[in-house]
């Protein structure tokens, strides 16, 4: 028996594993998937190279996942912005530079609106964009921005909990700052390692019931008592647990009021960073169709590379069509914002994490019912001794490895606090 059931290995459930085993409690840790990180994931492209699929982005004012970095000795590669960005469709450079300020400018004044402005109650982040008074272009940028980074359509996010969650965004620095050359994947594995024997892999997790004694967790043909257990997986994910006796109804509406947003991260490899001949950053920023964008990601000249991310309602439409067309699309694109010399391609990695198996898709769930104000409260708060935790949920940089690692550490207090409790009652 433990002490404590972590569900999910991802960084969430690795921090939150790491500080209760640190507070002295015996912890499990179960996870579905044959490897730990979650949405963070690396493969081998066709080139025999170890490269980072999904989260895979760090930056100085991400201070937890920083100090891990440097704690198992990673080596961080500084990404190469140094050039002109490319705006498509094609546009002067000056009225690039518009519409792009423009767009961090309308996104700033977002973000001045309080959350719980009643102004703003039922109102999507479609409708606020289509009531302000700007250019075509600059709110084409702001929608593709948004779109790429949460991977959702404008139109069914409520205004509210956008605001709420780029507040708690709060670096000063590019979120694209730096990437692991050893794969932020690596750094999962060396949390993990910490955990020896009581890490469960390829254990779905089926049923977790709550008793009078604490819980249980069915997984992998085992039934795992403990006095507690962390659900630690993203929000739709864990609606999707069975559970006994069911939830709250509070409780099972807050996690049913979230969806998966939808991305496909495309690495493409060339035998060199060819766009730097022409004074170009790598950067090629879509105005239409929304939800592109492809920034330089080369380790070295000798590894030149573009990563493609394809966000939102055009992941959902692209990525059932197969890789096929996503490779002739990819390039295409690529083609028209940098040129004939980015169909040269020597190797290309897709990924899609369209409703992936474990996580429900990619890379955060956001919470998409306009009345559901409470549901990050409300499932945080859980119900004792079943709590439950995710990067969504984090007070600082939901929907990052950072928001996870913080998650982690939250729930895990909020666990300590209860098992202390239990004991002087």
């Amino acid at each position: 028996m433990a002490d404590v059931i972590v569900v999910g290995a991802g960084f969430c459930g690795l921090a939150a594993a790491t500080e209760l085993m640190a507070a002295g409690l015996d912890v499990a840790v179960i996870e579905a998937r044959d490897r730990v990180g979650g949405r963070v994931e690396a493969r081998t492209n066709g080139l025999g190279e170890t490269v980072d699929t999904g989260g895979q982005f760090i930056c100085d004012d991400m201070p937890d996942v920083m100090a891990l970095a440097r704690k198992h000795a990673k080596t961080l590669l500084e990404a190469h912005f140094e050039g002109d960005y490319v705006a498509q469709p094609a546009m002067s450079p000056q009225d690039a530079e518009r519409a792009y300020v423009g767009s961090s400018a309308l996104r700033d004044r977002m973000k001045r609106i309080p959350p719980d402005d009643p102004d703003i109650a039922g109102l999507s982040a479609g409708a606020w964009l289509r009531a302000q008074d700007e250019p075509a272009d600059v709110k084409a940028a702001f929608r593709s921005m948004i779109e790429g980074l949460w991977c959702l359509d404008v139109e069914g996010l409520p205004l509210w909990h956008l605001i709420d969650n780029d507040r708690r965004i709060t670096n000063e620095v590019g979120e694209l700052q730096y990437s692991l050359a050893e794969t932020l994947q690596s750094l999962a594995a060396d949390l993990a390692d910490g955990l020896g024997d009581r890490l469960r892999l390829a254990a779905p997790v089926e049923r977790i019931a709550r008793t009078t004694r604490g819980v249980t967790v069915q997984a992998g043909g085992e039934t795992i008592p403990a006095d507690a257990a962390i659900v630690a997986v993203p929000p739709v994910m864990a609606s999707r647990i069975s559970y006994s006796p069911a939830l709250p109804a509070l409780l099972a509406h807050a996690l049913g009021a979230w969806r998966s947003g939808t991305v496909v991260k495309v690495q493409v490899r060339y035998d060199r960073p060819f766009w730097r001949d022409r004074g170009l950053s790598g950067m090629a920023m879509w105005r239409e169709p929304s939800g592109l964008f492809a920034f330089d990601t080369s380790r070295d000249d000798a590894h030149a590379s573009l990563t493609f991310f394809i966000g939102g309602p055009l992941a959902r439409k692209w990525g059932p069509r197969g890789e096929d067309f996503l490779r002739n699309e990819t390039t295409e694109r690529l083609v028209a914002a940098l040129g004939p010399e980015a169909a040269d391609i020597v190797d290309m990695t897709i990924r899609d994490w369209s409703d992936d198996r474990w996580s429900g898709g990619g890379y955060s769930d956001l919470i998409v019912d306009m009345r559901a104000r409470d549901a990050e409260a409300v499932v945080r708060a859980g119900a004792p001794p079943l709590f439950f935790a995710s990067s969504e949920l984090s007070s600082s940089f939901p929907g990052y490895v950072e928001g996870a690692l913080v998650a982690g550490r939250e729930a895990a207090a909020r666990v300590i606090a209860y098992q202390g409790g239990m004991r002087r009652s």
